[in-house]
């Protein structure tokens, strides 16, 4: 068994060029990836040439998360001509995404959550990085991942999925810890097998580290699997899955949407920005609230669910969230950056101030919850009835709670 998988690594290899191996002194002092840790030399010897060759295939600087709680979402997303559907689904089930991960925890704590989002095969981006863009590296900024997904083009390219894999790996900060969840979806439509840079030892790659490599073929199940989709999640430990990726997904109305958007309106008023991007992020929690509301009132709901759960994080604008969090204090804040009605107020004018936005808000987000609580039961009892083709955010669905279940991760 062994044999025969090594087999397609070899033959991979046998391609490449002989004149250089992995140089491991060059990223000695790197614990982000540390390729020392893969006990396969012929691999590492592969991926290491292909760092040679290309410059987003080569090793992040730098030091990377240990959380045994942190899971990690890297979205690989094809943006050629026949994609728009494709990025519409991914615009409009982010929220719904979130909110199943927030009912997640380890050992009775709260989850962490980043998301990393990667688009290729577009003709726009450019063809030294393999038709490659990292649109944006882990974070836990949800709002900056809603953007990032509205600004997405498609246009046609060449789809290189061994390559976009390799690079997520070798470019993003992953989580060092063994316990953590990290998980790879990469969705597309033409062959797996394309591009100078082998699927196999890309997926082998993540393999190695624990990181799995989840394909979903927007398209017929069986011509999926002709095209090396369902083999690429053999050989990176994950799952394969097909789906209708023209198929508009506007979510499901509830009874309980209304009232969801109107408390969220109201906690909006509850943030306070601070810091010299204060402003600026507050504007963006304004635009992607709008961005929601454009694609369905139902989708809309979803996001004020999201907003109102523990992985919405806003402490690094929001002075609410940061105060409670104890990241500052109003008695060394920078008073120049805050709304003009607060900067002529004293240190304790403004912590009463700050407490009793606090306060409102955490009234206001027990609210959502139990609304949200009501509205998942209407929903689960719709799609019951429902046999729907599965869409990108089904599928990911219901890959994220077979594989956290794996690494003892509860849903409750």
């Amino acid at each position: 068994m062994m044999k025969i998988r090594f087999l397609p690594l070899v033959a991979a290899m046998c391609a490449l060029p002989a004149h250089a191996v992995f140089d491991v002194q060059a990223v000695a002092g790197s614990n982000c990836p540390d390729p020392k840790s893969i006990q396969d030399e012929a691999l590492r010897e592969a991926m290491g040439e292909y760092a040679l060759q290309y410059d987003n295939l080569r090793p992040v600087d730098g030091r990377c998360p240990s959380d045994a709680r942190l899971v990690q979402l890297a979205l690989l997303l094809d943006t050629s001509n026949s994609m728009d559907g494709l990025i519409n689904q991914a615009k409009s089930q982010l929220w719904r995404i979130v909110n199943d991960l927030s009912k997640m925890h380890k050992r009775g704590g709260d989850i962490r959550l980043q998301v990393a989002l990667y688009e290729y095969g577009n003709n726009d981006l450019s063809p030294s990085s393999g038709f490659i863009r990292q649109v944006t590296p882990f974070t836990e900024d949800l709002d900056r991942i809603s953007e990032a997904l509205f600004s997405l083009d498609t246009n046609g390219g060449s789809e290189y999925c061994g390559h976009v894999i390799g690079s997520s790996l070798n470019r993003l900060r992953w989580n060092r810890s063994d316990e953590g969840l990290k998980l790879i979806y990469i969705a597309g439509n033409e062959p797996f097998n394309q591009g100078p840079v082998s699927y196999e030892v890309a997926c082998r790659w993540a393999s190695e580290r624990d990181i799995a490599v989840n394909t979903i073929y927007c398209g017929d199940y069986r011509v999926g699997i002709d095209t090396f989709w369902q083999r690429g999640a053999d050989v990176g430990g994950g799952s394969y899955f097909a789906i209708d990726s023209d198929r508009v997904t506007r979510g499901i109305a509830t009874p309980y949407d209304d009232d969801l958007l109107m408390l969220d309106k109201r906690m909006n008023a509850t943030y306070v920005p601070y810091g010299k991007q204060g402003q600026e992020r507050l504007a963006r929690q304004a635009e992607q609230d709008a961005n929601a509301a454009k694609l369905s009132a139902p989708i809309a709901a979803e996001r004020a669910v999201s907003k109102g759960s523990k992985l919405y994080q806003a402490s690094d604008w929001d002075l609410v969230d940061a105060v409670r969090q104890e990241k500052l204090s109003v008695d060394t804040l920078d008073k120049q950056y805050l709304p003009d009605e607060l900067q002529g107020m004293s240190a304790a004018e403004l912590s009463g101030y700050i407490d009793r936005k606090q306060k409102e808000r955490q009234k206001l987000k027990q609210q959502i919850a139990e609304l949200s609580r009501k509205r998942e039961a209407y929903i689960q009892e719709q799609e019951e009835r429902a046999a729907d083709d599965e869409s990108l955010g089904s599928a990911i669905l219901k890959n994220l709670r077979d594989q956290a279940g794996a690494r003892q991760f509860d849903v409750k």
